[in-house]
């Protein structure tokens, strides 16, 4: 059946939903932009089939040559287009939160997950509306000068991409927006516990600290990744 999502809802639902991709994957949001979050998952996609469809395209000149540089991926307009849905060969999110938005905070956003297992006529007609959008767009290539990207962190860089599960220290990707876990967060989300419930680390650097989902860092960590990374709240706050 369908499940609500609040807005970290959201946001981890479609991390995994992109990371989980094998197949097929069609984004469908009206305005365009990529954090380098979504550039690296994206990447790492380079045998799946990739669709986005947009409307407002605001990628600079360098993030196109980035896009440009994907083969995986196809780019259509779609002029009357304000659906948000991203999905693939099993997963679908509805929500109302733009691509450009993903991993944000300050906006309060709703969405539906559906899978195919558990509602297999919802999905499939989830995924016949996004053929029909597919068919009203208009395919475009991404064509620009080369030019140098901003310089961001390689795939291996653990500071970029080595964080800690902040109920069980596991290691995941740093993302202090989704600072859990596959299990523990499915833990979490059974328990109905709440986003200030009290967990046991710092999803940065590892160490004891009174987490929660709204505040997955210690003090120090956040004063240092303020700057750099999106947190949900400041510790103390």
């Amino acid at each position: 059946m369908a499940e609500f999502l609040n807005t970290s809802g959201v946001t981890f639902h479609l991390e995994q939903l992109l990371q989980s991709t094998r197949e097929r994957l069609i984004l469908i949001s009206p305005y365009l932009q990529f954090n380098d979050r979504i550039k690296l998952i994206l990447e790492d996609r380079f045998k799946v089939d990739i669709h986005l469809v947009f409307r407002e395209n605001q990628l600079n000149p360098a993030e196109q040559n980035w896009l440009r540089g994907v083969p995986s991926i196809r780019t259509s307009f779609c002029e009357n287009l304000h659906a948000k849905c991203y999905l693939n060969e099993n997963e679908a999110i509805i929500t109302s939160m733009n691509l450009y938005q993903f991993s944000q905070v300050n906006n309060y956003e709703m969405g539906i997950y559906v899978t195919r297992e558990e509602d297999r006529s919802l999905f499939e007609k989830i995924y016949e509306e996004a053929k029909t959008i597919l068919r009203a767009s208009k395919e475009i290539r991404i064509t620009v000068a080369e030019v140098p990207e901003t310089p961001r962190a390689a795939k291996g860089d653990a500071k970029a991409e080595k964080g800690f599960c902040i109920r069980c220290h596991a290691g995941v990707k740093l993302n202090p927006m989704v600072p859990y876990c596959r299990d523990c967060y499915a833990q979490w989300k059974k328990s109905k516990s709440g986003d200030s419930h009290a967990e046991q680390y710092c999803h940065i650097c590892g160490k004891a600290n009174a987490s929660s989902l709204n505040k997955p860092v210690c003090r120090d960590c956040y004063k240092a990744n303020k700057n750099t990374l999106e947190f949900p709240l400041a510790p103390g706050k």
